[in-house]
Formats: structure tokens, C-alpha cells, sequence
């Protein structure tokens, strides 16, 4: 564990949203060493897979369910002036792809893939693929097969 620094990230992460002073200390060392912005007050599930972690975005009010797994230059965050106005909801199983942009107050069911380079700001159903910028929504049962990492 202590040679994976998203598993260091994941582990002072947790500690600090349980308002651990060296949690939070360590949680703010390796978001500026690694380019990981991860809001200790973001609501996130079990099992939550960073690959490639870096330049990895989620804002302070977005909730993430269980069995994430988000992936390098992905941005969750919340929009202010463009489009439905709050943070993002994730549903469980979720995969997001590289530099994948998810921003509003949305809803992304379970069983979605977001594949990289999509720009998502609209509600995505359960067992869908959302690709392309702007994306669209394909549906397919069993979305994430062979994607999510670390299921809890």
C-alpha cells in the first residue's frame, strides 16, 4: 500500500472525511503532489478505484455511489451559470473514462460507462454508454462488464 500513492490518496482520504487533523493534513499533501482534487466533503461509497490518478477533479458537493472507477483528467464538478445549476449524483458501477467532464446537477444511473473525452451535463439512465462531446446516450445491459476495478 504504501508504494500506490492512489491507495495512500484513498486511505488519508477517508480519515479526513471523518475529521481526522492528519487525515485532512495528508489528504491536502498528496491533492497538490498528484494533482488530485478530491473534496473530503464529496459523499463517496465503497469501493472507489482511481486509475492513472491524476488530475482527477470532484467538487465538495457531488455524491458518488458504489464501485466508481474514475480515471486521469476526469472532472465531476459542480456548474454555477451554464446548464441545470448543483453537483452531480453517481449512481453505483459507474466507470468514467479519461478526461471525461461531468458537470450540473445530474443524475447518472448504475450501470453507466462514460467513455473517455465525453462532456456530460444532462441525466443519464441505468445501463447506458454515453459517448462523444456533446455526449449521447447508448443503452446496453451489463454496461460495465469487464470495466469496473476493486468491486466491493
Amino acid at each position: 500500500m504504501i508504494f500506490r500513492h492512489n491507495l495512500r490518496f484513498l486511505y488519508w482520504l477517508r480519515k479526513a472525511e471523518k475529521g481526522n487533523f492528519l487525515g485532512k493534513i495528508l489528504c491536502y499533501r498528496y491533492s497538490r503532489k498528484y494533482g488530485l482534487e478530491i473534496s473530503p466533503s464529496a459523499k463517496i461509497g465503497k469501493g472507489l478505484y482511481l486509475g492513472h490518478p491524476y488530475n482527477i477533479t470532484v467538487g465538495s458537493d457531488c455524491i458518488i455511489g458504489e464501485n466508481v472507477n474514475l480515471h486521469k483528467g476526469c472532472t465531476i464538478g459542480t456548474s454555477v451559470g451554464i446548464g441545470k445549476i448543483g453537483s452531480p449524483i453517481i449512481g453505483s458501477q459507474v466507470y468514467i473514462g479519461i478526461n471525461a467532464t461531468l458537470v450540473g446537477k445530474i443524475v447518472i444511473g448504475d450501470d453507466v460507462v462514460i467513455a473517455p473525452g465525453a462532456f456530460v451535463n444532462f441525466d443519464v439512465p441505468s445501463h447506458s454508454v454515453v459517448v462523444g462531446n456533446p455526449g449521447s446516450i447508448h443503452h446496453k445491459e451489463n454496461a460495465t462488464y469487464g470495466y469496473i476495478n476493486n468491486r466491493v
